[in-house]
């Protein structure tokens, strides 16, 4: 193509490195801006990361005003609502990265800004583009597993807690639920085509956390570092989401699809205190079922492959951006895993069951 596509960087965190190596990578882009709201920063980023061309700016709005065809957003959790809507409204397409948004009521005003902009809202998911995570979509699509009518995911790292802006209740909105939750409720309720959900039952807790034997940050510690949650769904499917940052197990199990013809189980790739979760790879794949009166378990192959997935969600929101596709990752379907997040969140403090809240 003659014209190259002009994208911003918005927030220059470890994250943005990350994005703008995958950016580098695509001959028809070119990064044109960089923003960050601490002064100075913006522009040493800038240098460090090798943008020669590239403006910098201390504040977003400045940085929109730019023609860009799009931007990626790398910010704190707080500010992913300022700095998409405002996006959005300034005619740009986003990547937005990881958890949505603070509030559920955040997440709505993002998707209808995508919805009367025009624009493009997509979320950075980046296991999506695991081709073992599109082969369980196939299977469980495809009826192999019948009906299904119970979902168990979720994961937990032995210890892999986080600190900074990441366990502030203001700055986050929430803790593991939203920072390695998401991952686990993406692979679930993408694998089933996104079920609307009806109801959450939900306890979590932050006894690590707030240790001072297992977090250097204890005093400062908001958010929840566990938390399990009983979610039903349309059509009688009911699925148990749980998540750890820090706990006394090695895991927390399989992710498990009950169908009332087969059942699938599917363990993440990886090892190690901080893994567990599925914020990564598959490790395995095994359908369990019923042939010639006897119980089956059949391994199912992995499809091997050297796919950096970072780059492949980068170079997918670029592609859409060029070829004027759909977002990849559209965030109508990620408010639904925000509106179980919220839920969760309300019935752990009220002790009881909620029902979830989404926009009709």
């Amino acid at each position: 193509m003659s014209k190259k596509l002009r994208i911003g960087i918005i927030g220059t965190g470890g994250i943005a490195r990350a994005h703008i190596s995958a950016y580098k990578k695509l001959d028809y882009v070119e990064i044109v801006g960089v923003a960050d709201v601490i002064p100075g920063k913006a522009s040493a980023f800038a240098k460090t990361e090798g943008l020669t061309e590239a403006a910098s700016f201390d504040s977003h709005t400045d940085l929109l005003r730019l023609d860009l065809d799009g931007v990626s957003i790398c910010t704190p959790n707080v500010s992913h609502h300022v700095t998409t809507v405002d996006s959005l409204r300034a005619g740009k397409n986003v990547l937005l990265e990881k958890p949505m948004s603070v509030t559920l009521q955040e997440g709505i005003d993002m998707t209808q800004a995508a919805n009367e902009s025009g624009k493009m809202l997509t979320l950075g998911f980046q296991p999506r583009y695991d081709p073992n995570m599109k082969l369980l979509q196939t299977i469980v699509q495809s009826g192999r597993l019948g009906n299904v009518y119970y979902v168990e995911t979720g994961g937990g790292r032995r210890r892999g807690m986080p600190g900074g802006t990441f366990i502030s209740k203001q700055l986050a909105g929430a803790g593991a639920m939203a920072d390695i939750g998401c991952y686990s409720l993406d692979m679930a309720l993408n694998t089933l085509g996104y079920p609307r959900p009806l109801t959450v039952s939900a306890f979590t807790s932050n006894h690590f956390g707030t240790n001072s034997l297992y977090h250097p940050e204890a005093s400062k510690f908001e958010v929840e570092d566990f938390g399990v949650a009983m979610v039903r769904f349309e059509n009688d499917l009911v699925l148990q989401f749980k998540i750890s940052w820090a706990m006394h197990m090695d895991t927390l199990g399989a992710t498990m699809f009950l169908g009332t013809d087969a059942g699938l189980k599917v363990t993440p790739a990886g090892a190690g205190p901080w893994s567990g979760v599925w914020d990564g790879s598959v490790g395995s794949i095994t359908l369990f079922h019923d042939e010639f009166g006897g119980h089956t378990a059949t391994p199912v192959p992995l499809v091997e492959h050297k796919l950096n997935l970072f780059d492949q969600k980068v170079h997918d929101f670029a592609e859409a951006v060029r070829d004027g596709r759909p977002a990849p990752i559209p965030g109508e379907q990620i408010l639904i895993q925000q509106a179980i997040i919220d839920g969760v969140l309300r019935s752990a403090a009220a002790r009881r069951e909620v029902s979830v809240e989404l926009p009709h």
